[in-house]
């Protein structure tokens, strides 16, 4: 389906997304105003999309591992 490249670039898009819902939930802490997603929404945002890129991750690893072994 998609390239092992393809999924790795996904995977840093994903990380490089959740670390800039965290700098937004930060931002939005500190900041103590009212905004229509609370920090707490950021951050759970963030959590989640990193969690996404990191099981990519490790999905593009095993598959490139499984076809070094064959």
């Amino acid at each position: 389906m998609f390239s092992d490249e393809r999924k790795m670039r996904i995977a840093r898009f994903f990380g490089g997304c959740a670390f800039l819902c965290g700098v937004i939930g930060l931002v939005a802490g500190l900041l103590g105003r009212r905004w229509r997603l609370s920090p707490t929404g950021w951050f759970t945002g963030g959590t989640l999309l990193a969690v996404l890129a990191c099981l990519l991750l490790v999905y593009v690893y095993v598959e490139i591992r499984s076809r070094q072994r064959i």
